[in-house]
């Protein structure tokens, strides 16, 4: 524990001119006292550093202390620290290691390159969950994260419908899709490749099996692949509506944006008002009254019968309500 102390403290007083006790304490969280202890067992073991004494002193390192990476350019050090999640990799339990790397890097980079750090976290922030929606952290995450770094097969018990399942997997890769974790993994004995929410998982164990990782496997791939095939699997129904200029250009906003851009492909030619009639694929007649809601007045429903009666019935509560 205090060997890692003594390497951090070292990297910080790398990465900075200088700093002073108190500043040391806060980053390593341990008292002036320990910092002061710490300074002398490195300066006993031949790390070079200085303690200026009085009131704008610190601690700081002589003679050229230092690693530096060189052949980085601005645009290449500020993308290094953007590579990271902040959120993501603390519910990884990552969080130690890529403050560590981070740190490292600081410490290596030219001294006109060190506030690269700073430059792009105050011009980039990655905010992964949907609004409106409390994320919240799949407790197995960990231990997932865990055999995926280390390509161990892991025992995984999940939730389908009412009941459990129980599954031998190889974990190639995990997926974080709007502040939901998901696994990429191969079902162990049968090559076949399957995405799994891990909020879903009530047990997780992980031996010391290992797996022979297919080099050929290529996540974001596969995943925009399963992504597309998942959204398309949704679309079970079909409406015909006929829309205005104005709710041509609202629908891909209002409907999922590639049934919407498919409808419009294979519509017909537009009437005297501009108007066009198209087949929509929707999830189902519920989903498609509450999204085609939106559109008021710019979209007139012409089937199913239902679903033009629903919307009929709505048009006269609105017209009473605004009335009165």
């Amino acid at each position: 524990m205090r060997a890692a102390r003594l390497i951090k403290m070292v990297l910080l007083l790398q990465s900075r001119p200088s700093m002073t006790a108190a500043e040391l304490a806060r980053e390593l969280e341990v008292s002036e006292r320990t910092v002061t202890r710490d300074a002398q067992a490195l300066s006993e073991a031949g790390v070079p550093v200085y303690a200026d004494r009085g009131r704008a002193g610190g601690y700081r390192l002589i003679g050229g202390y230092r690693t530096r990476l060189t052949g980085l350019a601005r645009s290449e050090a500020e993308a290094l620290f953007l590579s990271g999640v902040p959120g993501a990799l603390r519910e990884m339990g990552l969080e130690d290691a890529a403050s560590a790397a981070r740190l490292k890097v600081s410490a290596a980079l030219l001294p006109s390159l060190r506030d690269a750090s700073r430059t792009a976290t105050q011009r980039f922030h990655l905010d992964a969950p949907n609004w409106f929606k409390e994320p919240k952290t799949p407790e197995l995450l960990p231990a997932v994260a865990d055999a995926v770094w280390d390509d161990r097969r892991i025992v995984a018990r999940y939730r389908r419908g009412e009941s459990e399942v129980e599954r031998e997997l190889e974990p190639y890769g995990l997926v974080l899709k709007a502040g939901v974790w998901y696994l990429c993994a191969r079902v162990a004995g049968h090559g076949v490749f399957r995405v799994y929410r891990i909020d879903r998982f009530t047990a997780v164990d992980s031996g010391d099996e290992r797996f022979e990782r297919d080099e050929e496997f290529d996540l974001p791939g596969f995943w925009e692949e399963r992504a597309e095939q998942f959204a398309r699997s949704l679309l079970r129904a079909e409406v015909v509506v006929r829309v205005s200029p104005g709710g041509v250009r609202r629908l891909p906003y209002t409907v999922d944006p590639g049934s919407a851009r498919e409808a419009l492909e294979t519509a017909g030619v537009p009437d005297g008002e501009g108007w066009v009639t198209l087949t929509l694929p929707v999830e189902s007649e519920e989903v498609a009254h509450t999204q085609l809601a939106a559109l008021g007045p710019e979209v007139e429903v012409l089937a199913p019968p239902e679903l033009r009666e629903r919307f009929a019935d709505d048009a006269i509560r609105l017209a009473e309500l605004y009335r009165g």
